[in-house]
């Protein structure tokens, strides 16, 4: 490549990765998987390339669509890169989605094919299917579904000697995959991934050897379990994929497949620390963690189970924009611009705000396509996001005087109480500081006298209760008066999406339900500190 600040084809290309390290390192575990089989790189090449001609024979091209609706395992792994071999476009459906949202997605795609495990087909009888005409049916047989046409799984066994070559070269520009944004609030967009925002992702910050094995137990629907999968494979190395995390088994997996490295989301770091301390709690290859984000219990972790931390901020649209480890020291931290990028909390005119200051982060790269390509169908949200030149996330930010970065809140996740700007993230971590909260969330209620009330939606640790009164008590000292929520709830498990996104429009929509504890009803109300003025 002419640009500099570009790799080299082979490092970032695909089908030329696949076909360098099986020539070069034919016998290295590439993949290993639940079952205990695992594939070299040379076997990865053939199961690819056979793959590939089997799309081919259906009629799959370079630049087509195909989407894919699988668990992850050894089929969705062998079709995601048996599309991007052919330079075709991986476009997975969240396995969760059915009705309005799966028809969405299937009539944003466009795609006359699909992958599907069987239990999922008769999903789309009755359903909107748009453009759609053949499912390839893996995993058993699917009842007819009228209109479309289902194909054996024998369907995707080709020929590896017989794949004919790309009409053109796949150029490390061109779009891969369609990762749909998780939908929490809206319809989920699809957002338009090259393989060079792929390699900007994750090869600068990756910290972590070739010969390290990683764990990928982030559905491939997500860029959180496909994109850990695609940095493996550009950079020569190995790791363990499983369908889901479960905290009672990690350090079970972990122990199992030898892993030395992993990405920790969301509430899978307080799972981890409440479970009860034991004396295996080192006694694992576990050495490194990627914590997104950044717990305040960070160093707690680090006592317990021996791993360094770091954390990065990253988004579907954006290619881990800011990084820090290990250790962080400063805490909440999402980290500083890595090389590359530039960042910058703004106001609603894009004005630089000072250090401090709250605002919407916005993004852009030196080298090109190192961004999303926008979303797929959506001009508006894509002009909307990339205004002024810049990359606009969506997300509240503050930056300090030492060039830190802090998540604030989704701007659309924020809440207004009496006056007040309130971050539901920062309610959040107080809240789940208390050693009987397992997991919570933090919304927004409509307020008898005007704008909002804040309710906190939380689950108990194993074998312990929430003492609501005691509760609040905790929280006098850590929060502002305005902060601690005056609504309360207790339920099994927040509602969560398959990428471990609690979805926070359910609760807002549930509201306040008779199971809920009003603190003001039950006479604890907070005021204000009184303040008596000083000077002369």
């Amino acid at each position: 490549m002419l640009d500099p600040r570009m790799p080299p084809r082979e490092d970032c290309v695909i089908r030329e990765v696949i076909d360098r390290h099986a020539a070069g390192q034919p016998d290295k575990v590439f993949a290993v998987f639940d079952d205990g089989e695992e594939w070299t790189y040379e076997a990865l090449r053939r199961k690819v390339r056979g793959c590939a001609e089997g799309l081919s024979r259906l009629g799959v091209g370079q630049g087509d669509f195909v989407l894919v609706w699988l668990p992850n395992g050894k089929d969705c792994l062998r079709v995601m890169l048996a599309l991007n071999y052919l330079g075709a476009v991986y476009v997975p459906i969240n396995t969760g989605y059915r009705g309005g949202l799966m028809e969405h997605v299937i009539d944003n795609a466009g795609a006359r094919l699909m992958i599907a495990q069987a239990p999922l087909v008769e999903r789309l009888a009755g359903a909107n299917v748009a453009e759609l005409r053949e499912v390839v049916v893996l995993g058993g047989e699917a009842a007819p579904v009228p209109g479309l046409t289902l194909l054996p799984a024998a369907a995707l066994d080709g020929d590896a000697d017989a794949l004919p070559e790309p009409e053109r070269p796949i150029e490390p520009w061109d779009a891969f995959s369609i990762i749909y944004t998780s939908g929490t609030t809206g319809p989920s967009k699809g957002v338009l991934i090259s393989q060079l925002q792929m390699w900007a992702t994750f090869i600068p910050n990756d910290t972590t050897r070739m010969e390290q094995r990683g764990l990928v137990n982030l559905p491939m629907f997500h860029v959180g379990g496909a994109g850990p999968i695609w940095a493996t494979l550009m950079r020569g190395g190995s790791f363990a994929l499983v369908e889901s995390f479960r905290t009672s088994e990690f350090w079970d997996v972990v122990r199992r497949f030898g892993v030395q490295h992993t990405i920790l989301l969301g509430a899978m770091t307080p799972f981890l620390l409440k479970e009860p301390p034991g004396p295996g709690d080192r006694d694992h290859p576990l050495r490194r963690v990627s914590m997104i984000p950044l717990s305040d219990q960070h160093a707690e972790f680090t006592e317990r189970f021996g791993v360094e931390v770091y954390t990065s901020f990253n988004m579907t649209e954006t290619s881990s924009p800011l990084f820090v480890g290990p250790a962080p020291a400063a805490r909440g931290t999402a980290g500083r611009p890595r090389p590359g990028v530039e960042c910058r909390v703004v106001d609603e005119n894009d004005c630089e705000l000072p250090p401090g200051e709250i605002g919407e982060l916005i993004v852009r790269a030196d080298m090109p396509f190192a961004l999303n390509g926008g979303y797929h169908k959506n001009p508006e949200a894509t002009a909307k996001a990339w205004r002024n030149g810049w990359f606009h996330t969506g997300d509240g930010f503050r930056m300090d005087a030492d060039g830190n970065f802090y998540f604030v809140d989704r701007m659309k996740d924020a809440i207004r109480r009496r006056g007040e700007n309130i971050s539901s993230f920062e309610v959040e971590k107080e809240v789940a500081a208390h050693p009987a909260v397992r997991d919570c969330a933090v919304v927004a209620v409509p307020s008898e006298h005007s704008e909002d009330e804040v309710m906190a939606v939380m689950s108990a640790a194993p074998g312990r209760t929430i003492d609501l009164p005691e509760l609040v008590e905790f929280l006098r000292p850590r929060l502002a008066h305005f902060m601690v929520p005056r609504f309360f709830r207790i339920v099994g498990d927040l509602p969560r999406t398959p990428t471990e996104k609690v979805q926070k429009h359910l609760l807002r929509a549930e509201g306040v339900t008779p199971d809920t504890w009003d603190r003001e009803k039950a006479g604890i109300v907070l005021k204000r500190e009184k303040l008596v003025p000083t000077g002369s």
